[in-house]
Parts: structure tokens; sequence; C-alpha cells
């Protein structure tokens, strides 16, 4: 399809990428004039792909469309007008133009909310529910019928920041993309908007972001999120405009102690603590507020307030005068419109945006040696001169503006005052879980750790209590596919059980383990704790299996080698192992299924991380009604794919991890197609230097072949037939093999979905999507595919040992 894109920011920007990557053709992206010789990302990015990029600072005046801009939009013949964070006024002679007509994000769930600050008035309001609404445009203002929308809890502390990155903008442009696939496929719903709940307020300003304090906390707080960074709630008090950043109501514990800030209107004076700005409400409830912003422009934490800045400027030496005058270079290329930067220069004042916070503190990092520096740390220092001082004070270790602030819980024991953090400690800062969440810690001197009822040998009784405990030294063969995914998700079930561990990375993917370690010194975990050992595995495996005193291995890898590891496991010292091995797992595609959803899920099924996944759908059973279309989609999409380098952002299929699988993969396509099997696109290596296999598809896949048995762990997708309706065949074919680690499912009726997840012999199953892990599911596999279970509560049992203690008394 034709599509004109019409909008601005990141968010344009990736929904233009993915609308190519599906195929469609933009003929034309219209969006803002550049801001201070900048250009905006999604005018930028069409730029580079020759797309032709319209810059019109306007589409009207005075209610009548602009002839020439609307004459230079209609000669690019676009279908459908895809308006995604579109802050310009279209005329309808441009939005009615297309065939398709014209579809427009908007941050709400329509009609609730309509207007520019939508997302502002979800938290004020304190929704329980937003979400986002892709609407048909229309003359009216945001009252077009409904195309599609999505919804998503509102958490009691989100921000317009937390929201928007949580779910509206990464959710949001995956609706965007779905709401053109629906139109391309003439399926698209115009569901007229209800009158009832609509709601209109105007646009959030900082004039009328002034806190009313005759509300109850709640009220107050959720103006606060919903004003958080611009405009910024505010208030008068000392002398001056306050504004409020970082509210809070989870005060659980909270004492208000410390010095009083008289506020105007308000029901009591807040009060400064430690931990921040204690608020009042006209309920008499508390929230707090973490940072405040003076009317200078300059951000300080709440708990400063009283305290004043450190006025005494640090006198730079030689080394560090070298220094600064690096960074202020970078601030001159961030603020192209400034002529020059003084100490008094203002980032923000300048035209700096959010972006251009990300920028800095990455170049920042760069400059001084991956100095620890935050984007918060931006906001604290606004000017050039305190920033400097910041940097120098950090690089000093002599940062006193960012102390630990510690919310302490005190309990007094033997005359002894115990004060103990209770919150999550990250990146060296106490801070409170997402949405305010907390849960008890039980004491073992007067709580219940796990006990059970045994019968008493008269006359006396007995008690007997479980222990878990570390196993000890535990050895981590990791293998080259994922060499840091595969090693985080063991070695963290491994330390969280209280042990220390030897990693043997795969010989040919070594760096990351090693990068690993080092952060581990950065970390500040004691030495021995963690070890990585390189080498191969005939070598360094076969000696941790060996070793007597390792007493537990975790694998990853091929059966072959995961059968000899527990032979020699049991050889040496009946060590526990645990062990993710081959796969062919089958997918299972019904008629009744969303094909094109079905088909975009294959292609990840199979291609993902270029075949070389474990859990890779091994062999495609597609029913029969839809076998023809089904591959005829499939090699469409294998055709768009781009194979080149895998750290070029348009690149979708890289190369493959070494030449010997390479290889291997050429040998195993010619197998196939010696025994029959109709190999439709692909099958030999990609004539370019470099290990890159093309994407391959083979269809008539008998039960009998060796492709249909056997694991290629390369970007191969095999494809069989099976007849319409009869699906216990298909799952005794499915089941029909010696390997168990995974499988998926097509289908909308939740009945078959069930039953054949039910059937199905594998540790995961998918349905209606795949490769979907979570840190908190178990994994692992069935039969030879292993045992044990990485991930999860089941990952941490791998790695403890139970111990039964029994008292008589």
């Amino acid at each position: 399809m034709k599509i004109a894109v019409i909008g601005q920011s990141l968010f344009g920007q990736e929904v233009y990428c993915h609308l190519r990557k599906e195929g469609h053709e933009v003929v034309g992206v219209f969006t803002v004039p550049d801001k201070d010789g900048k250009a905006d990302p999604l005018g930028l990015e069409a730029e580079k792909d020759g797309v032709p990029v319209f810059k019109f600072p306007r589409w009207r005046v005075k209610g009548q469309a602009l002839p020439d801009v609307v004459a230079k939009y209609q000669a690019l013949g676009a279908e459908l007008n895809v308006l995604p964070f579109c802050s310009q006024f279209i005329p309808m002679e441009v939005i009615s133009a297309p065939r398709h007509g014209s579809i427009i994000y908007h941050p709400s769930l329509l009609p609730r909310h309509r207007g520019a600050s939508a997302i502002n008035w979800t938290l004020i309001h304190g929704d329980k529910k937003g979400g986002f609404t892709i609407f048909w445009a229309d003359d009216g203002l945001d009252t077009g019928d409904l195309l599609l929308q999505k919804e998503c809890e509102i958490l009691p502390d989100d921000t317009v920041s937390t929201l928007y990155n949580r779910f509206l903008f990464p959710e949001g442009i995956k609706g965007m993309v779905q709401a053109v696939r629906l139109i391309a496929e003439g399926k698209a719903p115009r569901l007229p908007q209800p009158e009832e709940g609509a709601t209109y307020e105007g646009i959030q300003k900082k004039e009328t972001a002034k806190i009313n304090w005759e509300q109850p906390a709640e009220t107050i707080h959720n103006w606060i999120r919903g004003n958080d960074k611009v405009p910024g709630a505010w208030t008068e008090a000392c002398g001056q405009k306050l504004t409020f950043f970082n509210s809070t109501l989870n005060t659980a514990g909270l004492v208000p102690e410390g010095e009083d800030l008289p506020i105007p209107g308000a029901h009591r004076p807040g009060v400064v603590t430690k931990v921040g700005l204690i608020l009042f409400g006209n309920d008499d409830r508390m929230l707090l507020v973490k940072n405040i912003q003076l009317e200078d422009g300059k951000m300080i934490p709440a708990s400063h307030f009283f305290k004043g800045l450190d006025s005494n400027a640090l006198e730079l030496t030689e080394e560090e005068l070298v220094m600064a005058e690096a960074v202020r270079s970078a601030w001159k290329r961030i603020l192209p419109s400034v002529l020059e930067v003084e100490d008094s220069t203002d980032f923000f004042k300048s035209g700096a945006a959010s972006v251009d916070v990300v920028r800095l503190v990455e170049e920042v990092k760069e400059l001084c040696d991956d100095l620890e520096l935050e984007n918060e740390d931006v906001y604290m220092a606004t000017t050039f001169g305190d920033f400097i001082q910041l940097l120098v004070r950090k690089l000093r270790g002599d940062d006193k503006r960012h102390e630990c602030i510690i919310d302490y819980v005190e309990k007094t024991m033997n005359k002894l005052t115990l004060r103990m953090p209770h919150q999550l400690f990250i990146g060296g800062m106490f801070v409170d879980a997402e949405g305010a969440k907390t849960y008890e810690t039980i004491n073992p001197t007067d709580g219940s750790g796990s006990t059970i009822p045994i019968n008493h040998a008269r006359p006396n009784r007995n008690l007997t209590l479980t222990r878990k405990e570390p196993i000890g030294v535990c050895g981590i063969v990791i293998p080259w596919n994922y060499p840091l995914m595969m090693l985080s998700w063991k070695t963290a079930a491994c330390l969280a059980a209280g042990n220390t561990v030897v990693i043997k990375p795969a010989q040919v993917t070594p760096l990351t383990a090693l990068k690993f370690a080092e952060l581990t010194l950065k970390a500040g975990i004691p030495k021995g704790v963690v070890n990585i050992l390189p080498g191969s595995g005939s070598l360094v495996g076969q000696r941790l299996s060996d070793h007597p005193d390792v007493r537990k291995i975790g694998f990853t890898g091929s059966t072959e080698v995961g059968k000899h590891i527990m032979k020699s496991c049991a050889l040496s010292n009946v060590k526990k192992v645990s062990l993710e091995l081959g796969g062919k797992s089958p997918l299972i595609i019904f008629a009744d299924c969303d094909l094109s959803k079905a088909v975009q899920m294959g292609m990840s099924s199979v291609f993902f991380n270029k075949g070389e996944n474990c859990i890779a759908a091994g062999r495609l059973f597609v029913e029969d009604s839809i076998h023809d279309q089904f591959v005829q989609k499939v090699v469409e999409e294998v055709r768009k794919m781009k194979i080149g380098n895998p750290l070029d952002r348009d690149t979708n299929h890289g190369p493959q991890n070494h030449q010997a699988h390479l290889r291997k993969l050429v040998e195993y396509c010619q197998r196939g197609v010696e025994e029959g099997a109709t190999l439709v696109c692909g099958g030999s290596q990609v004539p370019r230097p470099g290990f890159f296999f093309e994407p391959t598809v083979f269809t008539d896949v008998e039960d009998h072949m060796f492709i249909a048995k056997e694991e290629s762990f390369g970007p191969i997708m095999i494809i069989s037939r099976f007849a319409d309706g009869d699906v216990d065949t298909v799952l005794s074919r499915a089941n029909a093999t010696e390997f168990g680690l995974a499988s998926g499912i097509f289908t909308r009726d939740i009945n078959k979905a069930l039953y054949v997840s039910d059937k199905l012999e594998a540790g995961t199953v998918f349905v209606n999507t795949y490769n979907k892990t979570d840190v908190a599911a178990p994994f692992g596999g069935f039969k030879q595919s292993g045992f044990g279970k990485d991930l999860g509560e089941a990952a941490l049992n791998e790695y403890l040992r139970v111990k039964t203690v029994t008292f008589e008394y």
C-alpha cells in the first residue's frame, strides 16, 4: 500500500520504519520544520532512505488549505495517510484525499480525554485504566470513528514519562502497524465514538498548573504526577515559585519530622525531611515529593531545600580544566544555537530536550572513563558551571550532593536501636519498588522459614523442619548462541542461592563472559565468588564435570555432549546436574488461526537469531486448506529480509556463528533435496565475505526424512502438511521425536488450544505467539531435551539442597 506518513518525533520514526519493514511503500513523509538547526528524527530517517520529505511550517491559513501545499501532497498518490504523533492541523483536503482516508494515533481511550494533553489528564483524574486509540480522522477534534484501542493499568506513581515509555510508546507503534495491516486486509472497523464518557480539557500550561491545596492528598499527588516534567505543578512558598516533581503516595512508616515549609493556602505546612518534602491534603493524608525546581530553573533534592547549595566552588587542576573544555565542546555540539558556552549557560533554556540529556550523559561518560553519571544529574546541575563542578566532585569521589538517602526501619532490641534499610537498592541508591509495592519480612525468631508434622516417639515429642542450603561450587557451561543471556539465566539463580560459580563460556564466544567478570569487580562481588574459565569443552568442560569439589553442573548445549556430561558427573562424585539440550520443536498452524500473525510469528520462530536458537520451530505443521497461502506469504516475507551486518539497524538476518556451522547447514539442505523435499527458496551460502546463509524454506517434508527429524540450528524452515481437522494425527506426528524442549500452536479456538497444549510433550508450549520467555516463567525440556529448569522460582531449586532437621523434646 502507498502510504504518506504525517508526524514527528521518535514515535513517528519508529512507525515509519516498521511500515517499511511490513512491505508498504512510503511515498512521502511530512514532518515539522527544523528547530534550532536540528531536524526531526522522522525526517532524518526518511531522508536516509531517499523518501521525499516535506517540512511545511503550516498547512492552512485562516482555516483555508494552502493550494501549493495540497498540490505537493496530492502529487504523491498516497492510498492512506498515517499520522503518528502529528501536532499540526491537517486540512480535510489532505485528510480525505487517499482512497483509504487517514488514521491518527491518540494517547487516550477515546472518547475520554480528547485534546492535546490527554496523557496528563489521564493521570490528573486518577484514572485506573489508560491506553491509546487509533481513529479515522475527520474534521472534528478527536471525534472520528474508532479503529483500534489498547488499554493498560495505571500504576499509583505513574508519571507521563513512565506511562509513555512503558506502554504508550512501544505498544502504540505496534498498534499503528496493526491498524495499517487491518486496512490492507480490508478488516479495519469504523466504530462511531460514543458521547457517553466524553471529556475535553484544555492543554496543560505552566500558568494553569498551580496546585489547589483544598483537595485530598491523592488528588494533589495526581495533579503533581500529571504535570511531571512538563509543565510542572507549582506553588508559591518562601517568596518564590517552587515546582514539584517525583511525587509518591507511598509514605508508609514515614514520620513528618524535620523543618516546616509554610505554603500559603495549604492545609498544613510541608515538612522537609531526610527523604524529601512531605505535603498534606485537606484530608490530613501525606504525600512525598522527591525533587524541587527553584525559580531560577535549578533542580534540587527536596530533602536539601533548607541546606542551600554549596557555594564554595572547587578550584580545578590543569587536568580537570582540560576535561572541562572537552565537555564544553560536547555542549556546543548538542546546543548548535548557542554561540559560546559560558559558565552561566543553561542546558535546557538553550533549547535542549530529554533526548539531548541522554546524548550528553553518554558523551561525558566516554570523556571521563565511564564516570558514574545519571540523567538526573543533568537536571540537578543545569548550567555549565554547575555541571562541571558536579563532574569534578564525582571524579574526586567527593559528591556530597548525592549522598545516599536511606529511609530506615528502626527496632529496639537489648537496649540497642537497630536501623535497617527496607527499600530496593538499585544503582547505588535506595528506592521504592514500582507501584510502591511492599511485602512483609518475617522475623525467624518469632515467625514461621517450614515445619513438617511427623509421628511422635512417646513419651517424647518431635519437631522436624527443613532448611534449603547452597550446594557449594557450581560449574556452568554455556553455549555460543546466547553467550550473555545463558550466563545470566544460570548465574543469577546460582548466586542468589548462595553458591560460588565457575563459568565456562563457549570457546568461540568468551568475551561477554570476561566483560561480565570485569563488572563483578566494579560491583564489589568478593573475589572467588565468580570465576570465568574460557577454553575448549573437551578440556575445561570435562575438568569441571570430573572435579570432586564441584557439586553441581548446569549445562546448555547439544544432547550428545549433555549425555557425556551426565555420565562424567555420575562417575566423579554423583554431582547434581541440570541439562538444557537440543530441540526439534513442532509448531502446529491450524486453518482457523490469524494467518497474518501466524506468518509473522512463524518467521520469527525459525529465523530469529539466524535460527541459532534452542527453541526454534524445527518443523511446522500447516493445515491443508491454508498450506499454499501460508507458504506464499512466508516466501514473500523471506525475500524482503535484509542480510548484512547485525550492528546495522536495518539488518534482519546476520551471519552464522562460525564457518563449521555454516558448512553443516549447507550439507543439511543438500540432504533434504536428495531425500525428495522441495527447496522453495534459499539453501546456499550467500556469495559475499562472511558466514552468511540464506533464509531457507522446505515444503513437502515427510516424517521419515532426515530434515524432519534432526535439528538444523539454522535459518531453515521445514513445512509439512496435515489433513484438515485431523488434530490427533498431527499431535501424534508432532510428538514422534525424542526431543521435547518447546512447541507452538496457532488457532482461534480456545478449546483446541487447551487440548493440544495438554497433549504436546514439551516443557514449553506457546499459543498464538513464539519465543516469548520471561524471567519469572520456568524454562526447560522433556525427554532428550534435558531436565531441570532455568528461570523462575524453580531455577533456585536447581542450586539448593534440602536438609531435614529433627528435634526430640
